[in-house]
């Protein structure tokens, strides 16, 4: 008798698997989500799908949604992607848990990446290789090329800094319960709030070429600010979480600075020509906008909550 193919016998031990996919008001990108994950080349009895619904005006219509995997469904109010994904870590049966975004498709090998990488580095946080989908869009191209190139930096340079975004992520589950998980509390920058806990915790981040998606997030000029103001106010949090747990005050790095106004490498931006000075201005100023914003936020929010402490009424706006 022959022996069994070692692809067969890899197949057979691959560990369990959880995807979570948060989903708000965005059925379409999540049925081609869906219909990605259906094609993922992993033992079918092996993997289970779990989709947030984060309080959708419309709870999403599954029976609209065809050439889907088996799924099963949550819907939460709305409480943010953090919110979501830890509902989903809460129902996850897998050993592993990997996370994607409803406007992502993931490659057909991607889990199988993930997982390898984690059956490597056991207590590593894995994250793959996210691709822009619409290459006619300058803001999604540009979005894409600076988180990514921003992304890159930081593991170049070894920075404590360093993440991978939540649409490209995975872990073993029971390392990721232990450290409790997104915080709920971060609407936006929830993935670089978790990667800073990990890295505390003396994990490892790891990236992983083979691990990939593609992403569909179609904006416009308004939406590209409104996105990298909401970066800019998860940020101002980040900075303050990690004062806090005694990483020192916020520093702005020459470096990075330097490499952020060369801009990004990737093609995609390349490709928009002298546009992606413009659009690199515009990130910088929504940016730092909304990091201003944030930090004053909490420092009237601060300084509310000493004076109700001291007894002192504070007004209150009409």
């Amino acid at each position: 008798m022959n022996p069994a193919p070692k692809s067969a016998e890899r197949a057979v031990s691959r560990p369990s698997a959880t995807v979570i996919v948060p989903t708000c008001d965005r059925p379409e990108s999540l049925a081609r989500c869906l219909r990605a994950l259906a094609r993922l080349d992993y033992p079918a009895d092996r993997l289970q799908i779990v989709v947030v619904d984060d309080g959708s005006e419309r709870a999403v219509d599954r029976s609209a949604i065809r050439a889907a995997p088996a799924v099963r469904w949550l819907r939460q109010s709305n409480r943010g992607p953090a919110a979501a994904r830890n509902a989903g870590l809460a129902v996850a049966a897998g050993d592993i848990v990997a996370f994607t975004d409803d406007d992502c498709e993931p490659d057909p090998g991607w889990l199988v990446a993930l997982a390898d990488a984690l059956d490597r580095a056991p207590d590593a946080l894995v994250g793959g290789v996210t691709v822009n989908a619409l290459e006619g869009n300058p803001y999604s191209a540009m979005s894409q090329a600076i988180v990514e190139g921003a992304r890159a930096w930081m593991e170049t340079n070894r920075s404590d800094l360093r993440f991978h975004a939540a649409n490209n992520l995975a872990a073993r589950a029971q390392r990721l319960r232990a450290i409790g998980g997104f915080d709920p509390a971060f609407r936006t920058a929830e993935d670089r709030e978790l990667a800073d806990r990990w890295l505390r915790g003396g994990g490892s981040i790891l990236t992983v070429p083979g691990a990939a998606v593609r992403h569909r997030h179609a904006m416009g000029l308004t939406g590209f600010w409104r996105q990298h103001f909401g970066y800019g106010r998860g940020a101002s949090r980040l900075h303050r979480a990690r004062r806090m747990r005694g990483s020192g005050a916020f520093r702005p790095s020459v470096s990075y600075c330097a490499h952020a106004l060369a801009g990004p490498p990737s093609a995609g931006a390349r490709s928009l020509g002298a546009s992606r000075y413009l659009l690199l201005a515009v990130w910088q100023a929504a940016n730092a906008a909304g990091f201003v914003a944030q930090s004053l936020d909490g420092w009237i929010r601060g300084w509310r909550e000493r004076r109700a402490r001291a007894g002192i009424d504070v007004p209150r706006r009409s």
